[in-house]
Formats: C-alpha cells, structure tokens, sequence
C-alpha cells in the first residue's frame, strides 16, 4: 500500500479530484466526513462544543449547525484555535483506525487521505507524496461566495484562516492545477496515478 495525502486551499476543489482518483482505483479517506462523525451527537467533540459555544450552535435535532459555527470561528482566531483542539484530536484517532483497517484489508491499495489543513497541522510525515489541488486566491474567492452564499469579506477570512495557496505548492510532492476545464484536471489526475502506480509497484518489490 502506498498512502498520498490530498489537499489544497478551501474551494479549491479537493473533493473533485479525489473522485476522480478513486474512479482510477483509489482508495478514499475523506477526513471532512470524519470531522462530522465526530461532532455526531451524543459524542465527546459534541459536548464540548455545546459546553463552550452554547446551544445556539445546534440545529433543532440537536447536530451541529456548521455554517452558524463556521461564521463564529471565522470571526476569531481564538474560537477557531479552541474549535480545532476539540476537534483535532478525535479526528486523527479515527483517521488512524480507519488506516488500520484498509491496510490490512487492501494491502495492495494506493490509498488517499483528503485533508483540508494538512499542511497546516504539520500532517505530511505520515504519507509517501502529498498532492496539492490549486487554484489562485481570486477563484477561490469566488468559488466560496457561490458555494456558501456568504460576501467578499467572510470569503476572504475563511481564506487568510489557511496556508497562502502559493506557500503550499512548495510544499507539495505534486500539484494539480484545478483552474480551467474539468477535462484539464482530469488529464492531470491520470498523468499522476500512472505515477502513483509505478511508485506502488516499486515498493511491492523491494
């Protein structure tokens, strides 16, 4: 198994390339999804949640309600700082386990992990290469307001909360321009998996 760490700027659109991985043959951790599991309700992230931004964050069926939690943390470094540590760690318990068991079940699998904020968090020690999807700062803005129906300004704090895109080409083993047709994108994303499959193959025969 060979394990690649996906990530790239908010709306800069990840999840569009990770589904195109998988229709090559990836297998997918979307850590995202893993962050709604643990703020589930009932669960350890839940109450701490509720405990420090209140019941005015919960939807009448007592989940989270993310883009009223979004706009808060958005607004102040330190709520996001402390929204993160309740949730960071949770995550990562649950992202390894899930490792655990792909890696015993596919041993044989290239296995991508989707992280928003894997620089970041100083994550990229635990993959073999890391892939970055780019877009420039201006698309991204754009892209935000559309998707979340928020202004220029609440679009433009989401971005100043993450890495600058351009920082974290230099950091990545690969990049994947996402900045024109998705055809582009798609002709990126099977040059690097017959990449990733080489380098599969390389290390199934050391």
């Amino acid at each position: 198994m060979i394990h690649i760490g996906l990530t790239g700027g908010i709306a800069t659109g990840k999840s569009t390339v990770a589904k195109m991985f998988e229709e090559k043959g990836a297998t997918l951790i979307n850590l995202d999804q893993i962050a709604h599991k643990a703020i589930s309700p009932g669960k350890q992230a839940w109450k701490k949640i509720r405990e420090i931004f209140g019941d005015s964050v919960l939807q009448p069926d007592k989940s989270i309600n993310r883009e009223k939690l979004a706009k808060i943390v958005f607004q102040n470094k330190e709520q996001l700082k402390k929204l993160e540590e309740i949730i960071h760690p949770e995550v990562i318990k649950m992202w390894q386990e899930k490792i655990e068991t792909i890696s015993r079940e596919k041993p044989k699998t290239i296995l991508i992990s989707e992280i928003p904020l894997l620089f970041e968090k100083k994550l990229a020690y635990n993959f073999d290469a890391t892939v970055l999807v780019y877009a420039p700062p201006q698309i991204q803005i754009s892209r935000i307001m559309e998707r979340d129906g928020i202004t220029r300004e609440e679009a433009e704090k989401r971005l100043a909360a993450q890495l600058p895109i351009d920082e974290k080409v230099s950091l990545a083993t690969y990049a994947i321009y996402n900045d024109g047709s998705l055809e582009k994108t798609r002709q990126q994303v099977e040059q690097l998996w017959d990449k990733l499959v080489f380098k599969l193959k390389q290390k199934n025969t050391r």
